[in-house]
């Protein structure tokens, strides 16, 4: 069965640059949850961008995978439903190699802001 034309996630929708990763670290809004820092920032390129990080105390790197691959899943199938123009980068925390795709989806849904709710806020741009 051949994929959707959509279903991905382009090329263009990963931050991949230093640079990026750093400009949003020091100027987006940052959102905590057990597992997760979610830190957003408003971009200009008309379409949401996703960077997945997890760090070494998260443990080996099968689990550093992992807890990237699920964020990236996540959202990859709510891309449409978040603000556009956004850009986030998603760190996951010391606990988060443990989750089932099921408590990503509960954990980061309930903090990030779904197209519609407040899109016009100032100040670095919705979560």
């Amino acid at each position: 069965m051949p994929r959707q034309k959509d279903e991905g996630l382009r090329k263009e929708e990963r931050l991949r640059r230093q640079a990026d990763f750093e400009i949003i670290a020091k100027e987006g809004i940052r959102r905590h949850t057990k597992n997760f820092v979610i830190i957003a920032r408003r971009n200009d390129q008309g379409f949401s961008r996703l960077g997945a990080v997890a760090s070494k105390k998260l443990g080996e790197a099968v689990e550093r995978n992992r807890v990237k691959r699920l964020v990236r899943e996540f959202f990859r199938r709510n891309k449409d439903k978040l603000s556009p123009s956004t850009d986030y980068v998603i760190v996951g925390k010391k606990g988060a190699q443990d989750l089932q795709y099921a408590h990503v989806v509960a954990e980061l849904s309930a903090l990030l802001e779904f197209r519609g709710e407040d899109s016009q806020r100032s100040g670095g741009g919705p979560l």
